[in-house]
């Protein structure tokens, strides 16, 4: 969402790739962390529960609660990075002569 959100804001209004995942990033921000904070509290009765098998249920709690911080922590660090890397990969090759093209 957040890449879309970024494409639409360099489309329709104009603004520069750097610019536009900055804003798409603000805009998404909230919902992304009300998505992941909402999973991570259904999963942690798995992960601190107590009682007759719980031992089988905590590993899958931590795997849930762990992944879940480690793709939040990627989704609003390296999208935007990468975001910006595609942009000035396409520059670069838009910017090649067509005799340098394979």
């Amino acid at each position: 969402m957040m890449i879309d959100f970024a494409l639409e804001a360099e489309r329709h209004q104009g603004k520069s790739p750097r610019d536009a995942i900055y804003q798409a990033a603000l805009l998404r921000f909230r919902p992304i962390m009300m998505t992941t904070v909402a999973a991570i509290f259904s999963a942690l009765p798995l992960m601190l529960g107590s009682g007759t098998g719980s031992e089988l249920r905590h590993p899958l709690g931590l795997a849930i609660v762990g992944g879940l911080l480690v793709s939040q922590l990627l989704t609003l660090f390296t999208t935007p990075v990468i975001y910006i890397w595609f942009d000035k990969l396409i520059r670069r090759r838009d910017a090649l002569p067509a005799a340098a093209l394979p």
